[in-house]
């Protein structure tokens, strides 16, 4: 779901002519409006505060949408207990170039942006070299509730996410979309997309491998969507007889049902990789002592990746993967260079998030 923000500062910033990068800010502070919640209650309300001072190498982001995503839910509500308030969750933001600092080259004014689940990290450890700033060995800065680590996202004590009218971010953390792509679709690719995106890309989809998903849900949408598109063969794996059609509305071969022993008999050893995007506790059937359950619909070599941010422990017992020779793994988003892909693969194949949208009213 997207939330819209309808409320703009009245206060100006004065800028100056800079060629590409005509509405450099001066140095000060950027004021915004933000929602946010004072409790675990999620009571949300507006509040004014401030951005850091935008820097050379910085991105003034005017906020058109932002997803709600079911992290912000746990933050709000303290489910992890290290949440701080007020906490103004979100981190599938959407919006457009308002302003650029004199060395940034990668976006301009007006340009079409995202940003998501991070807006920092170390840029010197083996991970962010090799592009996955979301694994930083020193720690990434998340876009909110989180301190700021190396620098390049202001001096508060904890970030403030995207339920907001302003961001600045540095440019290696901003994502460029195309104009002609949604700006009310291109937030939850942020996260919910690349999410899937990312385990899509480095277990191989494409035609000749099957790749199941389980859960039809934000997560799972996208990913049906998306397999399709790269040329995979896809099974949704659902409880519920009622989503057969919308599995097959959006692109899927066939469709098995978990609730039903005899789908799930027919559909053993016929897949290579599954995307599980459940977020609840479910049993797999990784135990070997139990009847065949959700893991034996992997083909020998497969692999089952979990999307779904699961707090409960699982049994997992590797007699069974052993026999089957078979892999669980996970995934987390991805970093800015696979985040930039995701995009570029969504607007070349029409590929967008199914969202409501909801008008935010500060009050």
């Amino acid at each position: 779901r997207e939330v819209r923000k309808s409320e703009r500062p009245t206060t100006r910033t004065r800028t100056r002519k800079a060629g590409r990068n005509q509405g450099t800010p001066r140095k000060m502070p950027t004021p915004c409006i933000c929602l946010a919640t004072s409790d675990s209650r999620c009571r949300f309300k507006a509040i004014r505060a401030e951005r850091h001072a935008p820097g050379p190498s910085d991105v003034v982001i005017d906020v058109k949408f932002c997803g709600v995503c079911h992290s912000d839910v746990h933050l709000a509500k303290n489910d992890f207990l290290i949440s701080k308030y007020p906490c103004v969750p979100g981190h599938e933001m959407a919006g457009v170039v308002a302003a650029v600092g004199a060395k940034v080259t990668a976006v301009a004014l007006g340009d079409h942006v995202g940003v998501g689940c991070f807006v920092d990290s170390c840029l010197n450890c083996k991970y962010c070299e090799a592009g996955n700033e979301h694994m930083c060995a020193k720690g990434e800065t998340l876009s909110y509730n989180d301190p700021p680590k190396h620098g390049r996202a202001g001096e508060a004590p904890y970030t403030l996410g995207g339920y907001t009218t302003k961001m600045v971010v540095h440019e290696r953390f901003v994502v460029p979309a195309p104009k002609d792509y949604p700006l009310d679709k291109l937030g939850p690719l942020l996260c919910a997309g690349i999410t899937t995106y990312s385990p899509l890309v480095r277990f191989g989809a494409g035609p000749g491998v099957r790749v199941g998903v389980s859960g039809l849900g934000g997560l799972g949408t996208m990913a049906v969507k998306q397999a399709k598109a790269m040329g995979a063969e896809v099974t949704v794996i659902t409880r519920s007889a009622r989503k057969e059609a919308a599995a097959k509305a959006m692109g899927a071969d066939h469709v098995v049902f978990s609730s039903q022993p005899e789908s799930m008999k027919a559909s053993r050893g016929t897949l290579d990789l599954v995307v599980d995007t459940v977020s609840v506790r479910h049993d797999i059937g990784v135990n070997a002592l139990t009847p065949p359950g959700l893991l034996d619909l992997l083909d020998a070599n497969g692999s089952w990746c979990y999307c779904g941010l699961i707090l409960d422990m699982q049994d997992v017992q590797p007699v069974k993967l052993l026999l089957n020779q078979v892999a669980v793994t996970g995934t987390a988003i991805g970093g800015m260079a696979v985040t930039q892909e995701c995009i570029d693969f969504c607007a070349q194949h029409e590929l967008y998030c199914n969202t409501e949208v909801v008008p935010a009213t500060p009050t």
